[in-house]
């Protein structure tokens, strides 16, 4: 997630990641604290103050807080109306049956509702490849 994050920084873009618990949610701002040492990610939560002051806004709620364009959704999370995002990306271990029935069945729902996907999945090298 963290290079997903930077790339959203760099389009210029913000971001709204929502979690499946405050635990969940104080993980993930410790890995963007500490992925890498020369690559800080500017990012906060409700623990940090102003949403509309963090280009990136990790929380369990569903509100745009800090007027993102790119929705991130982890840990099952959902959102009711993923159409005032440019993008969303749905992010879950394909190797956990229960996370990938629940994916499958949002992508359907994604699917009725018109939306345009794109699946990717990572390969056997740790590389990420564009599935149909």
């Amino acid at each position: 997630m963290p290079k997903l994050l930077a790339r959203t920084l760099d389009a210029g873009k913000r971001a709204l990641v929502l979690t499946g618990s405050d635990t969940r949610t104080e993980s993930l701002t410790g890995l963007l604290w500490t992925d890498e040492a020369d690559a800080w990610l500017p990012h906060g939560n409700i623990t940090d103050g102003n949403p509309a002051d963090q280009p990136i806004w990790l929380a369990e709620g569903s509100d745009n807080a800090n007027d993102a364009q790119f929705l991130f959704l982890t840990d099952g999370a959902e959102h009711d109306d993923i159409s005032g995002f440019e993008r969303c990306f749905e992010l879950f271990d394909g190797n956990d049956d229960e996370a990938l029935t629940a994916a499958r069945t949002r992508w359907k729902t994604y699917l009725d509702a018109g939306h345009t996907l794109t699946y990717w999945q990572q390969g056997d090298r740790g590389g990420w490849e564009q599935k149909n």
